[in-house]
């Protein structure tokens, strides 16, 4: 029998994580079954603040990689895990080549190849190091998304390790289908995927990321109005930068334009023209030719008379 698409949502609850992960990760993991208490986090910081994966080693006996790329927090990994023998600290880039993907790490690692758990939250590539992973096959994978995307969009940052842009919801929907993974559940910033065959033990009417998305409130909407203003709606703001963003500030027309174009005024016509001439040159060819094009089928076509042979002959 089907539950609510969103019953994993009832088992948010934060022991280390952010925004309810380690309730979510934990209620997971006890649906799935065979659990071997293996976990990946990178980037790890320092294994102690915002991490999906403290609450598994230190309250479920998990052994755990944790890879960090930054020196200075892993200088403070190694330190917070040097009494535990069973977390492996490693100061690496996870990328996204041969040399530098996740399979080439942890084969340096005795962890299993369908180890229980792995958390990707590096600010920007997350799908492009996920993308590469396929000998190790973690039953459950907890990825990052950027949350100011709308859900229905298609969004992947380029692969470059300097770029920090993130991906939508969707684009990492698509690849874990793909990779043979299936959508469980979503927080305000992480995705929550299993692999394929675990999926029916969940139950779930649907797992569309616009159904088990529930949070929207990092969203800024942006549309126009008939007079050409531009208007936000939403969260309007730059959530990373504690920015906020102004509709003033995004306004493309002049005030004295912002008017349904059919209400122009003479002078206003001449201006605007003026304006796609500065500012669009293209955009006032395309509405000649479309005036033209207008023009031309409402106006009549001329038809010549055809000549009658017989007219001759009536004047002789």
């Amino acid at each position: 029998m089907s539950k609510v698409s969103t019953w994993l949502l009832e088992y948010k609850r934060d022991v280390y994580s952010q925004t309810g992960e380690d309730g979510i990760i934990e209620k997971i993991l006890q649906v799935i079954p065979q659990n071997d208490k293996w976990c990946v986090e990178f980037g790890a910081w320092d294994g102690l603040f915002i991490t999906n994966t403290r609450y598994l080693i230190e309250s479920k006996g998990f052994s755990a990689v944790l890879i960090e790329a930054d020196r200075n927090k892993f200088r403070d990994l190694q330190r917070n895990h040097s009494q535990r023998g069973n977390v492996i600290t490693i100061n690496s880039f996870v990328g996204f080549r041969e040399d530098d993907n996740l399979d080439q790490i942890l084969s340096t690692t005795p962890i299993p190849y369908e180890f229980d758990f792995l958390s990707i939250d590096i600010d920007g590539n997350d799908f492009h190091v996920w993308k590469p992973i396929s000998k190790y096959r973690p039953k459950v994978v907890v990825i990052e998304f950027n949350p100011t995307i709308p859900t229905h969009i298609r969004f992947i940052q380029p692969a470059d390790p300097s770029v920090n842009q993130g991906t939508s919801l969707l684009s990492l929907v698509e690849l874990g289908k793909e990779k043979g993974y299936e959508l469980v559940s979503v927080l305000p910033y992480n995705a929550f995927f299993v692999r394929e065959e675990y999926y029916p033990l969940f139950q779930m009417e649907s797992n569309a990321p616009e159904v088990l998305r529930t949070c929207l409130d990092a969203i800024t909407y942006l549309f126009s109005g008939y007079d050409g203003r531009v208007l936000l709606r939403g969260s309007c703001s730059l959530p990373w930068h504690n920015i906020d963003l102004k509709e003033s500030k995004v306004q493309h027309l002049p005030r004295f334009l912002r008017k349904y174009p059919g209400n122009y005024t003479k002078l206003q016509k001449t201006v605007f023209a003026l304006y796609l001439l500065v500012k669009n040159p293209r955009g006032l060819v395309k509405k000649i030719r479309k005036r033209i094009s207008r023009l031309t089928l409402i106006r009549p076509p001329l038809v010549k008379k055809k000549s009658n042979p017989l007219d001759g002959e009536r004047d002789l």
